[in-house]
């Protein structure tokens, strides 16, 4: 019974490696079928598939160029953006000191193209008016006219000066003329470029709802991060804040004002407006005094709206507006060819692996050759689920990866069976040495590949974007290997020392004692040695030899002891004999 335990166990591994394999497939399947968003071909990066470029030039107040320190900072933080959207391998450069290029593998969605489009100045502003979106009311009469243009006539000054952001002081004649007839879906002017000092009308994405602001209190510096969750008490989505050390200190006076509003009933002046790129993407109420620099916002949102809120929260401190200059497709920088040479010398160095397998480990070469076909079916479909999920795409840089991981993982097995060989040459039977082969194996395989995996996330953190893809490929495949090794690797050998073959040390099969030089019982008692030149005993002669090149110098010492021992003991008889004779 107790024989049988690990052939039980093995079994049982690989029906869990069949199970986890399936589920693979399946989830893959949901992605293609149901929700048909994957694809049962990995997505390839912008090197080797071309995308989307689009162009965006930096707006100033003044007409000036912008700095290239702004320019620098407004590009990392559109690259932010656009990675919090699920988009990878992205390029993104600055081109002719003003402009913004954006390039994108494949071709870009709708809510791509707009985060990238509103990443622009993130202002936070007290909300003065509100009403819907309409360029016309409807009399008394039931008739409906359209809003008048406002009159240049009309006073534009405000006849007591403002207290505060909140103070409809700011709405002068003028003003209150200019929101009614504002059109959001026609807007005269580009509220992105509007005086910080001074009120603004913008209004929703949606262009439902348009309203009127005070001046900006606040701008996006103030934030260091934006995270989506549930309240834990209403389970509803929201999103909570973490300002600056000034920004708090703003903001607690901005809210301790907003929510005096409140409590007067002073609707909608308790409200308070993020506006990124002059639309407003939030105005929540003030429903406290929050002075811990740590704000949440409430309201109906998805978990996906509310992500987008963070996201744009989080990345939209950007020192410039800009508009788009241009939006179309660009090739693959290096194109099909390249793919097909990276598969090419991937293939060649599977089989080059496979060649040396064989002729080094015999039959054992088999299971090396088996083991990485079933990483290579794991890895393809994982690559094919993080494409849908994660958004990652295969440049050659990755391909590369994959690649290498070959010969990183053709180690585990050299590894393993080697350990295996030397329990053997110690002596013990085949099933014996595959399980102590296997405890001494994997401590020294964990630690190799734990450095493995730290050297690719170090490289994935500190390396430029291109390099970016081959650190990942390496640690996903070296994380695998592990994976193989345990499940797969090792249960087969179990089952496959259990067969004739395999299991009475086949000269084929690579587990053959004699030729690995098993001559000794023990590590103190060889086995006889024929000292024959040709035949089996040149052969046991030479398996004498390799014990002899393996042992240690304490066994080797140990040996000689025990062979000198042995000789003098053997001499003692034959000298009485022969005195006998005499």
């Amino acid at each position: 019974m107790a024989s049988s335990s690990p052939v039980r166990h093995a079994w049982r591994v690989l029906l869990g490696l069949l199970l986890v394999t399936g589920v693979l497939f399946g989830i893959n399947a949901l992605g293609v079928y149901v929700f048909q968003k994957s694809s049962w071909t990995p997505e390839l990066a912008l090197d080797l598939q071309g995308g989307t470029q689009i162009v965006l030039q930096a707006q100033t107040e003044d007409g000036a160029a912008p700095s290239q320190e702004q320019m620098d900072q407004a590009a990392a933080i559109i690259r932010q953006r656009v990675d919090a959207s699920g988009v990878s391998e992205a390029d993104i450069t600055t081109e002719g000191g003003q402009n913004i290029v954006v390039q994108i593998p494949g071709v870009a969605d709708e809510a791509t193209r707009n985060r990238i489009k509103s990443s622009a100045q993130l202002e936070f502003r007290a909300v003065l008016a509100t009403t819907a979106a309409a360029t016309a009311f409807t009399g008394e009469d039931g008739k409906t006219t359209p809003y008048p243009t406002p009159d240049d006539s009309l006073n534009a000054t405000p006849t007591a000066t403002p207290t505060d952001a909140s103070d409809t002081a700011w709405i002068t004649d003028k003003l209150q003329a200019e929101f009614l007839a504002y059109d959001c879906a026609n807007p005269q002017t580009d509220p992105a470029r509007a005086p910080k000092d001074q009120p603004l009308i913008a209004c929703d994405p949606s262009g439902t709802a348009k309203y009127l602001l005070g001046p900006a209190e606040l701008d996006g510096t103030a934030i260091t991060d934006a995270t989506s969750g549930r309240d834990p008490k209403s389970g509803a989505w929201l999103v909570q804040l973490t300002m600056t050390a000034d920004g708090a200190d703003a903001f607690g006076k901005v809210s301790t004002r907003l929510y005096q509003n409140k409590l007067a009933s002073l609707s909608p002046r308790d409200q308070f407006a993020f506006v990124l790129d002059g639309s407003v993407i939030s105005a929540p109420q003030m429903n406290g005094q929050i002075l811990d620099g740590r704000p949440s916002i409430s309201g109906s949102f998805t978990q996906e709206s509310s992500k987008t809120l963070a996201d744009q929260l989080k990345f939209g401190a950007l020192p410039l507006s800009f508009e788009v200059q241009s939006s179309g497709t660009v090739s693959a920088t290096l194109g099909t060819q390249q793919l097909q040479i990276g598969l090419i010398a991937g293939l060649i160095g599977l089989a080059l692996v496979a060649i040396y397998s064989l002729i080094v480990y015999r039959a054992l070469g088999a299971v090396i050759v088996a083991s990485i076909a079933v990483m290579g079916v794991l890895t393809y479909i994982i690559i094919c689920i993080l494409a849908w999920r994660m958004g990652f795409r295969l440049s050659l840089a990755g391909v590369a990866g994959l690649i290498v991981s070959i010969g990183f993982v053709a180690d585990s097995f050299i590894v393993y069976f080697e350990r295996i060989r030397d329990e053997l040459r110690d002596g013990k039977s085949i099933t014996a040495a595959v399980e102590d082969g296997w405890g001494r194996a994997k401590r020294t395989i964990y630690i190799s590949k734990s450095i493995n995996i730290l050297a690719a996330v170090v490289l994935y953190i500190l390396a430029d974007a291109t390099v970016k893809g081959f650190a990942f490929t390496l640690g996903l495949t070296t994380i695998i290997d592990v994976f193989i090794f345990v499940i797969f690797t090792h249960p087969v050998m179990q089952l496959l020392v259990r067969t004739r073959f395999f299991g009475n040390g086949h000269p084929l099969s690579g587990l053959d004692p004699e030729s690995l030089g098993a001559v000794y019982r023990s590590r103190s008692q060889y086995r006889e040695v024929v000292t024959a030149t040709s035949g089996r005993g040149a052969k046991n002669v030479r398996s004498r030899a390799e014990a002899d090149r393996r042992q240690t110098i304490a066994e080797r010492k140990r040996a000689e002891a025990l062979a000198t021992a042995g000789t003098t003991t053997d001499e003692s008889p034959r000298s009485k004999a022969e005195e006998g004779e005499n």
